[in-house]
């Protein structure tokens, strides 16, 4: 695989785990986190390497580069990676969009619409030029393990990539492949944010599972043991929505079952098969209280953006909106007060007809 530039921009679990694995791979890899979150990256600050865990080998990863300054992570490569919650997207967005130049490509890893908010900020610092891209997962099935450690415990062989605009797709497709392999294009960035995984699940497997959470403190595996089929009913149910939502904008979504198993996590059968029969997935612990990204992040920058978004477009959801109270009452705060907001997408005041123009020219 030929060696080239890449900068990270995170510091937490799959940016670590991604920055070792690509370094590692051969590439020239520069860490970047945001300065008030310098805590996060402080540990390899000087040594610049991450021991890497993964098929039992353990290896250490030197970086070219290891940095809060976002001039300098912007400007050591033309690619650059975001692997950060998807509530980190628009500080991010606004830090680097003083550096951006024509040329560059921004790929968030994954997205969950969060293209479309990137694409909002940076017009509104005049930025033009700079493909804007997602994909519908992480790259990796990985933990941050240690202050200078990380875990991957699978990679996803089958990753999805939504691009602004759309008609950019067939560039930075071909040169994300080489890095990662059995990466495919969705018709556009919003069909690959509705095609998120994460918020599919998550939420109301959590909320079914909150009993067990909170009496074993997360001590069990979330996946293997807590995506029963009733509990798979109710994910299932939320994913029907989606669709639905999907099906307005002229996508044929795939259903999350069949997702799971193009993504390599499982062979084909319906939910819970495919999980039961997933070395990578059956390997992840449950979150350790109520209080978790797989609420208070898939929840608000997922499935309550997919509902607002399917308000818009006269699709009724339900089943996530009764996700979402139950989940609100549990952690003690309304997902809607902090959800990210078509008007945050840049998107609240767009026909279906002119948000497919947009999403095709990058042009409204």
């Amino acid at each position: 695989m030929p060696s080239r530039p890449i900068t990270i921009l995170g510091g937490g679990n799959t940016a670590f785990a991604s920055a070792a694995r690509l370094a590692l791979d051969g590439h020239t890899v520069t860490l970047c986190e945001l300065p008030q979150f310098a805590e996060n990256v402080a540990p390899i600050e000087t040594s610049k390497t991450i021991t890497l865990t993964q098929d039992g080998q353990e290896q250490v990863a030197e970086l070219h580069d290891v940095t809060t300054d976002v001039r300098r992570g912007v400007n050591a490569a033309g690619l650059l990676l975001v692997m950060v919650p998807a509530y980190a997207h628009s500080a991010f967005a606004e830090a680097c969009a003083p550096h951006l130049r024509r040329g560059k490509t921004v790929v968030l890893m994954p997205g969950t619409l969060g293209s479309l908010e990137w694409a909002r900020i940076l017009s509104e610092h005049g930025v033009t030029g700079v493909a804007i891209a997602e994909v519908d997962t992480s790259p990796y099935v990985c933990r941050r393990t240690g202050p200078a450690e990380a875990t991957i415990w699978g990679a996803v062989t089958g990753l999805g990539l939504g691009v602004l605009p759309a008609t950019s797709t067939e560039e930075v497709a071909a040169d994300l492949a080489p890095i990662f392999p059995g990466i495919t294009a969705y018709s556009d960035a919003a069909e690959c944010g509705l095609s998120s995984l994460n918020p599919v699940v998550h939420p109301a497997g959590v909320l079914m599972n909150a009993g067990r959470i909170e009496h074993s403190d997360g001590e069990f595996f979330f996946y293997g043991e807590g995506v029963t089929p009733s509990v798979a009913k109710v994910i299932m149910a939320v994913d029907k929505e989606r669709r639905a939502i999907g099906e307005k904008l002229g996508y044929t979504l795939t259903p999350v079952n069949e997702s799971f198993s193009n993504a390599g996590f499982g062979p084909a059968g319906d939910l819970v098969e495919t999980i039961k029969q997933s070395d990578m997935l059956t390997q992840l612990k449950a979150p350790g209280s109520m209080e978790n990204r797989w609420l208070t992040e898939d929840m608000p920058y997922g499935i309550a953006t997919w509902s607002l978004l399917g308000e818009k477009l006269g699709v009724e959801t339900p089943i996530m909106r009764s996700v979402i109270e139950l989940c609100s009452v549990v952690v003690g705060a309304s997902a809607w007060d902090s959800a990210r907001t078509l008007e945050d997408l840049g998107i609240a005041d767009l026909s279906p007809a002119v948000l497919r123009r947009f999403l095709r020219s990058g042009e409204k």
